[in-house]
């Protein structure tokens, strides 16, 4: 009987989405899946509209059509003025930030280098580095802040280290990466001439501190793929719009990679990204402003129902800890969630290399309406301590 590769059978599905799933059959409130169950932006979908009208339905350039790529680039500098980028040579859009990441690391990872990621982590990293052929090196963000430990980031650095994955605002914790800890990163890389990648997809999400993007920090843009979406700050999770910024040398192994995995993201919906990409800055404000009421609605009541709860600073999850609930591991609680009293996070095991490591963590996601955040609210409520 033919077997699955060693790479395949080395990784599971996505929890993730595993419960989200079973949170459907079950009619549960799911609280597990990143994606918005609110209307995505009138102005945009009509633009799909006219797209498909105007029978936008041919491939675009490869690397992404160039009214994307220019509103990309054009975003980027309003945002972020020193930053300037060049549509032409810079620019590779993907289907979403998933194919961007994995286009990245086979663009610049050989078999046998090294990748940094900082855990917990969103599931994919593993995965990605598994196979592009890398070993990935684990660097602990520690509680109750997740803080980085300078001496333990310095010592995971070594002569066969090609990359370090940044994520911030940070899924699964909510953590916004500081200047400082940006800094030290920065200065690790262009010491043992490392490449970062980055996953910004949560740049507009933040509710304290700032989103500093590392390309942006001295002897940085030559060597950070910055990658983004339409996903998150746009609420299209199913769109698969999104995009790499990186130098031109870099970009190429990204393109050609990028080619060969999927030839390119949707036309019709890259022609409506632009008219998003134009919106004004008020929009991400008002987005941040929405998703931190978000927040202080789920949070209290995550607390009130006996969860310890470490306070997102960014992005729209809210990582938990179990232990004053239950003796059971994460999984086991999280199953008997879904079924009663009805609602659905994801196990914090999944987030660690060591499973054991989570064994005490649930996250739950929030871009939700305010109406699903009050079923799930009341839900919690119901749960008995033990």
């Amino acid at each position: 009987m033919p077997a699955i590769s060693v790479r395949a059978a080395s990784f599971t599905e996505s929890v993730i989405r595993e419960m989200n799933r079973l949170a459907v059959e079950a009619g549960a409130v799911s609280l597990a899946q990143g994606f918005p169950d609110f209307e995505s932006p009138r102005e945009l979908r009509e633009a799909a509209v006219e797209a498909l009208r105007a029978d936008i339905s041919q491939y675009a350039i490869t690397w992404g059509a160039k009214a994307l790529r220019n509103a990309i680039a054009a975003k980027t500098q309003r945002f972020h003025p020193d930053w300037v980028v060049d549509p032409e040579t810079q620019i590779t859009v993907t289907c979403g930030a998933t194919e961007a990441m994995i286009a990245a690391m086979l663009g610049v990872i050989d078999p046998g280098d090294e990748v940094i990621v900082f855990e917990p982590y969103y599931e994919n990293y593993g995965p990605d580095a598994i196979l592009s052929g890398a070993t990935t090196r684990y660097v602990t963000l520690h509680e109750p802040d997740w803080s980085i430990d300078p001496d333990e980031l310095r010592a995971a650095f070594t002569a066969r280290t090609r990359a370090i994955v940044v994520n911030s605002p940070h899924n699964p914790t909510g953590k916004v990466f500081s200047r400082a800890e940006l800094e030290l990163i920065a200065g690790l890389c262009i010491d043992h001439d490392v490449v970062a990648l980055t996953d910004d997809i949560y740049q507009h999400i933040v509710y304290e501190g700032e989103h500093i993007p590392l390309a942006t920090l001295p002897g940085m843009a030559d060597r950070t793929i910055a990658i983004d979406s339409m996903s998150k700050a746009y609420s299209v999770t199913g769109w698969r719009i999104g995009w790499t910024i990186a130098s031109p040398e870099l970009s190429v192994g990204i393109r050609r990679v990028h080619d060969f995995l999927t030839v390119g993201a949707a036309a019709p919906l890259q022609a409506a990204a632009v008219v998003a990409l134009g919106f004004p800055e008020a929009y991400s404000r008002q987005l941040a402003a929405d998703y931190r009421a978000r927040r202080d609605r789920i949070v209290p009541a995550l607390e009130a129902a006996g969860f310890r709860v470490h306070h997102p600073a960014g992005a729209y999850y809210a990582m938990t800890d179990i232990r004053d609930l239950t003796d059971e591991d994460d999984v086991t609680f999280a199953r008997r969630l879904i079924h009663r009293p009805g609602i659905a996070g994801v196990p914090g095991s999944s987030f660690f290399s060591d499973p054991a490591l989570g064994r005490t963590k649930l996250r739950f996601a929030f871009p939700k309406r305010f109406e699903t955040l009050d079923a799930a609210a009341e839900r919690l409520a119901q749960i008995r301590v033990r």
